[in-house]
């Protein structure tokens, strides 16, 4: 018998209940109820339950989606309402803790006006990073760049200064801003 646990428990009645010899490995029923376990099983793996890290494709492309809302100047529960689902679920999607079906996607991809590849551009594992022709992360830190909050409203605020001097002097600025600050 099993408690809600997972732990094995000695039946009363069957040698190992109340005040009876234990067998080996087995728990008397108020040892079970009292959270205990046999020696060999992990009590943290029946408290907690085990947390999935999202897969990585699923995480570029939920973050390809949030950059191209954010782009568009549409909030989570406007997209939510043109595909019939909560702004909660867009959340799960563009944080890749939900995996989004090839419809949903296609549907996503009509909202927010870009081909379905558009998602899967620079995505992790493409044959062109297996055969070692991106270089090594160099997309990625500018994908989780565009994707932040920050660096959207950095990138629409740079695009629209449209004098040269003042867009080099603005990344002169930036530039020294970032060997000003230490590194965590």
């Amino acid at each position: 018998m099993r408690t809600r646990m997972g732990c094995r428990m000695g039946l009363p009645g069957g040698g190992a209940g109340f005040g009876a010899p234990r067998a080996e490995g087995r728990l008397s029923v108020v040892d079970a109820l009292a959270g205990q376990c046999r020696p060999d099983q992990d009590r943290k793996s029946h408290f907690m339950p085990s947390k999935k890290s999202p897969n990585p494709i699923d995480t570029h492309v939920g973050g390809r989606v949030r950059m191209r809302r954010m782009m568009l100047g549409m909030s989570q529960e406007k997209l939510g309402e043109s595909l019939g689902i909560t702004f909660q679920q867009i959340q799960k999607y563009e944080k890749g803790t939900n995996r989004i079906g090839a419809s949903r996607l296609q549907h996503i991809a009509t909202v927010l006006q870009v081909p379905v590849a558009y998602f899967f551009e620079d995505a992790p594992g493409t044959p062109q990073e297996a055969a070692g022709f991106a270089e090594a992360g160099s997309v990625s830190y500018v994908t989780d760049f565009l994707t932040s909050t920050e660096g959207l409203a950095l990138t629409k605020a740079f695009v629209r200064i449209k004098d040269n001097k003042v867009r080099r002097r603005v990344i002169d600025l930036v530039e020294s801003l970032a060997t000003d600050t230490p590194t965590p």
